[in-house]
């Protein structure tokens, strides 16, 4: 298909596919003349996956070029799902020194006793869970993080659910693109699925 063709059939305006061309998150057409090319179904898909990772997923540009790189590399599925994750989670915001510490036993200790690898400090998904239960001591939240395990566990079946998603694919390419779709659609599904069960269960059980 031409410019035009491959535009429309992806819901993406021309001149952002020749941007996304130009920066290299889209692998250039088949040549066909000097001012012409021709573009196949996989620029189609590669231009929804793009739409899908900054519209739906919130990924910034340079992001979104990380997590193509590591696909365009053939990174394994493990691999790739890493840096999506690295990517979404984002830098992690400041907390005291001293709720840091205290979040970061009572994590280590889940870890520990659920036998979860541990990561480095920079490990950003690390960090920012550090830094969510650091602020709910700040706050007076603790309760919160009694049921960690709790959570831990649901946790757990959600990652056995998205990891069986994509396991019976049949080609890697394809495990690898569905693993991405389900990290960071997942997300977004899995929060509103909880928001609209929490307020079936908080008019259930407060009233109002």
């Amino acid at each position: 298909m031409r410019m035009a063709e491959l535009s429309a059939e992806s819901g993406v305006p021309v001149a952002t596919v020749k941007f996304y061309l130009r920066e290299g998150l889209l692998p250039p057409g088949e040549r066909t003349s000097p001012n012409q090319a021709r573009y196949s179904a996989a620029h189609v898909q590669r231009l929804r996956l793009i739409k899908a990772l900054t519209e739906v997923g919130g990924l910034p540009l340079a992001s979104v070029g990380v997590v193509l790189g590591a696909i365009d590399d053939h990174e394994t599925p493990h691999r790739t799902m890493g840096v999506v994750q690295e990517e979404l989670a984002g830098p992690p915001p400041k907390v005291s020194d001293e709720a840091a510490e205290w979040a970061s036993e009572r994590l280590a200790d889940l870890m520990r006793r659920r036998g979860w690898k541990t990561h480095p400090p920079e490990h950003r998904a690390m960090a920012n869970l550090i830094a969510a239960l650091a602020t709910a001591k700040e706050l007076g939240q603790e309760k919160l993080t009694e049921r960690l395990g709790e959570y831990a566990e649901l946790a757990m079946r959600v990652a056995e659910l998205d990891v069986e998603v994509v396991a019976g694919l049949a080609s890697l390419d394809k495990i690898i693109e569905a693993g991405l779709v389900a990290t960071v659609l997942g997300d977004r599904i899995f929060a509103g699925l909880r928001h609209l069960a929490q307020e079936q269960v908080s008019r259930e059980v407060l009233g109002g």
